[in-house]
């Protein structure tokens, strides 16, 4: 009887190993609830851009914060992923939606291959100086020739009709559902890939790669491996961004300033974490939101629209410095640590 008992609460033991309670909690209230209740704007502004930025933050923080490689040029690939995207469906319009995914991305990989060839031989700031100006040359790369925006007097591309299976995704809660599917298949595959091999191959580079090097990892090889699946996850991030967010993108929808705004996502979540870029999102994207509408609140009318976005800015900035001096290595581990404390409590708070 007890062998039959344990045969039978073995899958179900397995399964709660695998997928803990509070993620089955979150997964059942982003496929079951929030597509039902959710409202456009929540839908639009808020919950779309939030898991394509969680998206390009990991994408930045597999090169930075895993393999110790600064850059500052993401933003800059996620426009390779866009404007690809964007040409295959454009030309190739019977490949479908997912493949041309696939394909911006793959792109986008190849892009970010060919600049992290320098990696090899630079690191540091002067890597930093040479992603920056991939950033600069991309950006000038997708004004100055038309052909990448099919030649329309705006220089902007539009997001096509986005459709799966024969099911409409012109809609918000199409929209949420696709990018909600995506963002969580790459993190499923970026979580396995930073736990085997490569993942470690990645960390020992980051920590010393003279070291690394010794005992006989080739790190050029890996420093441009992990340049292009980088770039492969903002490039799907990118056409996520132009597509499914913003519906009309240009070269200037992924500025320096976009690149800026995800490298504090894993600043700000902790690098070298994966569920530290949803946290750093979350944070980046919905903090001003929330000092909008407190300003809003308690300021009213005695304070211009102006002076109050100002003040909301030099808010988020301090708000950002103290939690980096509070914990250095990132809102996540500031979060571990309190569940740790909870856990113990009251015997230790």
């Amino acid at each position: 009887m007890s062998l039959l008992l344990t045969r039978q609460t073995a899958p179900l033991l397995l399964v709660q190993r695998r997928l803990p309670w509070g993620l089955a909690g979150l997964l059942l209230l982003a496929f079951g609830v929030v597509p039902v209740l959710g409202n456009d704007y929540w839908l639009n502004a808020i919950l779309i851009p939030f898991l394509v930025l969680s998206l390009a933050g990991l994408g930045l923080n597999l090169l930075t914060g895993y393999t110790g490689q600064t850059s500052v040029g993401a933003a800059g690939f996620m426009a390779v992923g866009a404007f690809a995207t964007y040409g295959i469906l454009l030309r190739l319009p019977q490949l479908g939606l997912p493949l041309a995914l696939l394909g911006g991305g793959l792109i986008s990989a190849l892009v970010g291959w060919l600049f992290g060839l320098p990696s090899s031989r630079i690191k540091g700031f002067y890597l930093m100086v040479s992603t920056l100006a991939a950033q600069f040359f991309l950006e000038w790369l997708f004004v100055k020739f038309p052909w990448f925006y099919n030649y329309g007097s705006s220089g902007t591309i539009s997001a096509p009709q986005l459709s799966l299976l024969g099911h409409d995704l012109n809609h918000p809660q199409g929209r949420y559902l696709l990018t909600l599917v995506t963002v969580l298949l790459l993190t499923w595959v970026a979580q396995n890939l930073v736990r085997s091999q490569v993942g470690r191959n990645w960390m020992a580079i980051r920590d010393m790669d003279t070291a690394a090097a010794v005992i006989g990892i080739p790190v050029a090889r890996y420093k441009r491996q992990a340049f292009a699946v980088s770039s492969f996850y903002l490039g799907i991030a990118g056409a996520l961004w132009a597509f499914a967010y913003l519906g009309t993108a240009s070269a200037s929808s992924f500025d320096i300033n976009r690149s800026f705004q995800i490298l504090f996502i894993i600043i700000i979540g902790g690098m070298g974490s994966v569920a530290g870029n949803f946290v750093g999102a979350a944070f980046i994207s919905l903090l001003p939101i929330l000092l909008s509408h407190a300003g809003q609140a308690l300021l009213g009318g005695a304070v211009d629209a102006g002076q109050l976005q100002n003040l909301q800015k030099i808010i988020f900035g301090v708000l950002i410095i103290l939690f980096l001096i509070k914990e250095p290595e990132g809102l996540i581990r500031l979060l571990g640590n309190l569940r740790e404390r909870l856990r113990h409590w009251p015997l230790r708070f």
